[in-house]
C-alpha cells in the first residue's frame, strides 16, 4: 500500500522546477503577512478584525475565481493562464504595497486573491502533466514547494516587516516577477484539451461524493488552520522579525513532515487513519491556545508543533482529493479549491467577530471544532479513500489518470 515515488521527485525538467519556484513564491504569499498584522493594526489604526480582512478577500476571491479556472486554462492554455495569474499577482501585490489604508490593502488583496485562483488551480495541473517520477512523486514535489513556500515567507516578512509593513508586498511583487520571467522562458506550451471545460464544470464535479467529501473536509480543515494563522500573532506579542523566526520555525515543520514523514506514515497505516490522527491532534492544538491564549510561550510552541500535522495533512489530502474524483484533474482542483478557500476565506473574518464579541479565546475553540467535525466528514468516505489509494498503488491505474486538458 506504498505511494511513495519509485524514483526521486527531485530530478524533474527545467519546466517543472519553473513552475515549482513560482509556487514556492505563490505559498510565500500565505506566511508572509503573519509577522506584519500587529503592526498594521497599530499604523494604520484598524482592528485585529479589520486587519483579517486581507485574508478574507484574498481568499474567498481565490475561491470564487477558482470556479472559472478550468474554462479559462482549456481556452487559451495552461501557460497561457499561468502568466495572467503571475502578471496579477504582481500588479495587484504591489499596489498593495503602494497603499496607505487597510481599505485599499484588503481591496488589492482581492485583485491578488484573482491571480492566484489561476494560477494554484493550473500550476498543480501542470507539475502533475509535466513531472518525472510518477504521481505521487508530482504530488511531493507540489507539497515541497507548499511548505518552503510557508517556511520562508515568514522569516522573509519578518525582516521585510521589521523595516516596513510595506516591504513584504513588494518582496511579493519582485519575487513573482522572476517566477514570471522563469516561467515564460521554460515552461512550454502545452496542447489543449479536445473540447473546452465548461463553466459550470467544477460545480457539477460537486456531485461526485468523493470529491465533495473532501471538499468539505478541507473546508473544514482550512477554518481551523485560518483561524490559526489569521489571530495568533496577536496574542504572542512579538516584533515582527520574531513573529517571522516562529512562523519559520512552524513552516519548517509543515515542509519536513510533508515531504518525508506523510508519504511513511501513509505507507504503514493508510491515509485515512493518519487523517484522522492528524486532525484530531490539530483539535487539541487549538484547543490549547485557546486556553493558554494569555500566555505568549503556550500559543509560540503549539503553533510550532502544529507545523508537523498541517505538513502531513497537506501532503495526504492533497494526493487523495485529485484521485477519488473521476472528472479531470483541472477540474476536480477548481472545485476542491473552491470550497476549501470559502472556509479559509470566512474564518479571520467570523473569528474577528467572535473575538470582538466575546474574547480571543473563542475563536480557538470554534476552530478545534473544526477539525473534530472534520474527522466526522472525512469518515463517510472510508471506503472511497481507500479505493483511491489501491488505485495510486496501481501502475496501470495511475496511468490511466494523467491529466486531461492540463
Amino acid at each position: 500500500m506504498s505511494a511513495a515515488p519509485t524514483t526521486s521527485p527531485f530530478k524533474q525538467p527545467r519546466a517543472v522546477w519553473a513552475v515549482a519556484f513560482a509556487c514556492v513564491v505563490s505559498f510565500m504569499g500565505i506566511g508572509l503577512v503573519d509577522p506584519i498584522l500587529p503592526a498594521l493594526a497599530g499604523d494604520l489604526h484598524a482592528t485585529p478584525s479589520q486587519v483579517s480582512l486581507l485574508f478574507t478577500s484574498y481568499l474567498v476571491v481565490t475561491a470564487v475565481a477558482m470556479l472559472f479556472v478550468g474554462a479559462v486554462s482549456s481556452r487559451i492554455g495552461a501557460k497561457r493562464t499561468l502568466v495572467v495569474g503571475l502578471v496579477i499577482i504582481v500588479v495587484f501585490a504591489a499596489l498593495a504595497g503602494a497603499s496607505d489604508s487597510i481599505g485599499g490593502i484588503v481591496g488589492f488583496r482581492a485583485g491578488w486573491g484573482l491571480g492566484n485562483a489561476l494560477f494554484i488551480a493550473t500550476s498543480l495541473a501542470v507539475i502533475v502533466a509535466s513531472a518525472s517520477g510518477g504521481f505521487a512523486g508530482a504530488i511531493i514535489l507540489y507539497e515541497t514547494a507548499l511548505g518552503l513556500g510557508i517556511a520562508v515567507g515568514p522569516l522573509l516578512g519578518g525582516e521585510l516587516g521589521s523595516i516596513s509593513w510595506k516591504g513584504p508586498f513588494f518582496g511579493v511583487s519582485v519575487l513573482m516577477f522572476i517566477a514570471l520571467i522563469a516561467t515564460i522562458a521554460f515552461v512550454p506550451a502545452l496542447p489543449k484539451p479536445a473540447r473546452p471545460t465548461s463553466i459550470g464544470a467544477p460545480l457539477k464535479a460537486l456531485r461526485h461524493r468523493g470529491l465533495l467529501i473532501m471538499g468539505l473536509t478541507a473546508l473544514l480543515y482550512n477554518w481551523g488552520f485560518f483561524t490559526m494563522l489569521g489571530y495568533a500573532p496577536y496574542p504572542m506579542e512579538l516584533k515582527a522579525h520574531d513573529l517571522g523566526l516562529v512562523f519559520t520555525g512552524w513552516g519548517l515543520l509543515v515542509a519536513l513532515f510533508s515531504v518525508f514523514f506523510a508519504p511513511r506514515l501513509q505507507a504503514r497505516f493508510g491515509t485515512a487513519k493518519v487523517l484522522y490522527v492528524n486532525l484530531a491532534a490539530l483539535g487539541v492544538v487549538m484547543t490549547v491556545i485557546g486556553a493558554g491564549v494569555d500566555d505568549p510561550t503556550t500559543v509560540i510552541v503549539a503553533v510550532i508543533v502544529s507545523g508537523a500535522f498541517i505538513g502531513i495533512n497537506n501532503t495526504l489530502t492533497t494526493q487523495a482529493v485529485m484521485l477519488v474524483s473521476p472528472v479531470e484533474r483541472p477540474t476536480a482542483s477548481s472545485a476542491y479549491g473552491f470550497v476549501r478557500f470559502i472556509g479559509g476565506g470566512l474564518a479571520p473574518f467570523v473569528a474577528g467577530k467572535l473575538a470582538d464579541t466575546f474574547n480571543l479565546s473563542v475563536p480557538f475553540y470554534l476552530g478545534g471544532v473544526a477539525f473534530v467535525l472534520a474527522i466526522a466528514v472525512l469518515a463517510t468516505g472510508h471506503s472511497l479513500i481507500g479505493r483511491a489509494e489501491r488505485d495510486l498503488a496501481t501502475p496501470s491505474d495511475v496511468a490511466d489518470l494523467d491529466p486531461v486538458g492540463a
